[in-house]
């Protein structure tokens, strides 16, 4: 539903300034999280524990249930020739793009790495062993993702990264995200998404071996799946929607 101006404009000046401030952050909060005990955060509960259950199968039966494609447990992982397809289709100047970016980033969370300076003679830094990685799999791919999030876990030391994205590109996964994996040197990525394979990374499954930490983003199902699974693993942050805030003096035309 297309919003007008009025709806989402925010002025200093208006009397219910902070009372509609206070409504856009209740909003964002809505969007993000399950009411505690509510009939999403059940249902949620019930895919986890399905999971934890049934492993595999679970997961074949709840992808073909919320995604429409079936696979068994042994087309979960992408196939190392069909990662090499990928990389060989992607343009010349997007690949050039993307190892630009893997550069920039790489190069920044060098500059910033504390894990082998002797800051403090009883401060030792060891990466985890083992980390997932969440890619949304929605309409637009975000291979973005793979690079924010699996650079640093390199820079940092990490040994195993796996990568899970949702079979939304024909049924499976998007052909930059896995061009973007091949250029890192990750070769560990399934085809299944959401609370389902949160649950899987943080649980085990005879096919997804248990991470020690689930970093990315996802819609609410994803980020309620991380935040219950803290404490069987780490997690980054339960991350919100994507957020725009302009702001402007009175001098701004705000029709622009």
């Amino acid at each position: 539903m297309k919003l007008k101006l009025d709806e989402i404009l925010v002025l200093r000046s208006q009397k219910d300034f902070q009372q509609r401030l206070t409504a856009i952050r209740d909003a964002v909060l809505a969007a993000t999280h399950f009411a505690d005990g509510g009939e999403l955060d059940k249902k949620l509960s019930a895919i986890i524990k399905r999971v934890n259950e049934d492993r595999d199968a679970a997961l074949t039966e709840l992808t073909e249930k919320f995604d429409g494609v079936r696979f068994e447990a042994d087309k979960f992982r992408i196939a190392s020739d069909e990662i090499h397809k990928a990389h060989a289709l992607i343009e010349p100047q997007l690949l050039t793009s993307i190892r630009k970016a893997i550069d920039n980033i790489r190069r920044y969370q060098q500059e910033i790495f504390i894990g082998d300076k002797i800051s403090h003679p009883g401060l030792k830094l060891t990466p985890v062993r083992r980390v997932g990685v969440c890619v949304p799999g929605a309409s637009a791919p975000l291979p973005s993702t793979v690079i924010m999030t699996a650079v640093p876990a390199q820079v940092a030391g990490v040994d195993q990264i796996a990568v899970i994205s949702p079979p939304r590109y024909r049924g499976s996964i998007h052909p930059v995200t896995l061009a973007v994996c091949h250029e890192l040197g990750i070769d560990e990525i399934y085809r299944v998404g959401g609370a389902q394979a949160v649950a899987a990374l943080a649980m085990g499954t005879p096919t997804i071996e248990q991470v020690d930490k689930i970093v990315g983003p996802g819609n609410q199902w994803v980020q309620m799946a991380k935040k219950k699974m803290l404490g069987h693993i780490g997690i980054d942050s339960v991350a919100g929607p994507s957020e725009v805030l302009i702001i402007a003096n009175d001098q701004a035309h705000p029709d622009w």
